[in-house]
C-alpha cells in the first residue's frame, strides 16, 4: 500500500479545532516587546475581540483558500491597517515582527492538530511549514526570511521565545483579552475555556509572567473529549466556518457585479 500524499494547508487550516490556539498566539504576539506595545498603543482589539477574530480570520481563510486576485486584496487591506501603527520604537509593518504573528500562528496551529489528530507525519510537518510561508508572505514577510525547514524554524522560535517578556502594556492586553466586560451575550460564558486551553498552550515561563492559572488535569479532560469527538465530525462541519468567512468576503463584489 502506497503512503497518502503530504498534508498540505489547504488540508488543514479550515479546521475549526485550531482556533483552540488563538488566544496563545496573540498573548506569544504581544509578549514580543514592539508588537506588544504597538497592540497596547494603537488597537483596540482588546475591547473589539470579535472584531479581531473575523479580521484574523478573514485574512487566514482567504489567503489559504481564496483566488490569488482575492489573496492580493486581503493582503493589501491588512497592509492598509498596519500603515497606522508605527513609532520611532516600532513599525507594525516591520518584517521581522510579522514574521513572529506569523510563526505564532503557525506553532499554535500545528500544536492543536497534533493534540486534537495525533502526531504528524515528518513529511506532513516539513510540508505544512514550508506551506505556512504564504500566510507570513501576505503580511510583507520576504520569503527568504520563513525557516527553510523545521529544524530552522525550532532554531528560530527558540531565539525568539528567549527574547519575550511579558510588559506591563501586554499584561494589560491579555486582562482586556480574557476577561472581556463588553461583547455579545454568549462571549463571557465562553471565555473559561478560552482561558484553560490559552493556559495550557503556553509554557509555564509565560503563564507565570502573565499571571495565569492552570490546571493541566482539566486541560487534558478537555483535549481528550476533544480527540475522542472532533475527528469524527463530518469535513463539512469543520470546514464550515472557512465556508462562510469566504462567502462574506466574496459577497460585496458580487452585489457589486450584479448592480
Amino acid at each position: 500500500m502506497t503512503n497518502p500524499s503530504p498534508l498540505r494547508i489547504a488540508d488543514v487550516s479550515a479546521d475549526v479545532a485550531l482556533l483552540a490556539g488563538g488566544g496563545a498566539a496573540i498573548l506569544l504576539q504581544i509578549a514580543h516587546p514592539a508588537v506588544g506595545l504597538a497592540v497596547a498603543e494603537h488597537s483596540d482589539f482588546a475591547r473589539r475581540p470579535l472584531d479581531r477574530l473575523n479580521g484574523t480570520l478573514t485574512y487566514l481563510y482567504v489567503t489559504v483558500y481564496g483566488t490569488p486576485a482575492e489573496a492580493a486584496e486581503v493582503a493589501r487591506r491588512v497592509g492598509a491597517a498596519h500603515r497606522p501603527v508605527h513609532s520611532d520604537a516600532y513599525d507594525a509593518r516591520d518584517a521581522h515582527l510579522q514574521l513572529w504573528v506569523a510563526a505564532t500562528l503557525y506553532d499554535t496551529a500545528m500544536r492543536v492538530r497534533e493534540l486534537v489528530f495525533g502526531p504528524l507525519r515528518e513529511v506532513d510537518a516539513e510540508t505544512l511549514l514550508a506551506d505556512y510561508a504564504v500566510i507570513a508572505t501576505a503580511l510583507g514577510v520576504p520569503r527568504a526570511l520563513w525557516p527553510e525547514d523545521r529544524a530552522a524554524f525550532g532554531r528560530y522560535w527558540n531565539e525568539s521565545v528567549a527574547g519575550l517578556s511579558v510588559t506591563d502594556a501586554s499584561q494589560r492586553v491579555a486582562q482586556q483579552l480574557l476577561h472581556p466586560t463588553g461583547g455579545p451575550w454568549w462571549l463571557r460564558p465562553a471565555m473559561p475555556l478560552v482561558r484553560v486551553l490559552t493556559a495550557g498552550l503556553l509554557s509555564e515561563e509565560l503563564r507565570a509572567a502573565y499571571g495565569l492559572s492552570h490546571n493541566q488535569k482539566r486541560f487534558d479532560r478537555i483535549i481528550r473529549v476533544t480527540r475522542a469527538v472532533y475527528p469524527r465530525l463530518p469535513r463539512w462541519v469543520r470546514f464550515a466556518a472557512q465556508h462562510r468567512y469566504l462567502a462574506a468576503f466574496r459577497k460585496p463584489r458580487r452585489t457589486l457585479t450584479d448592480n
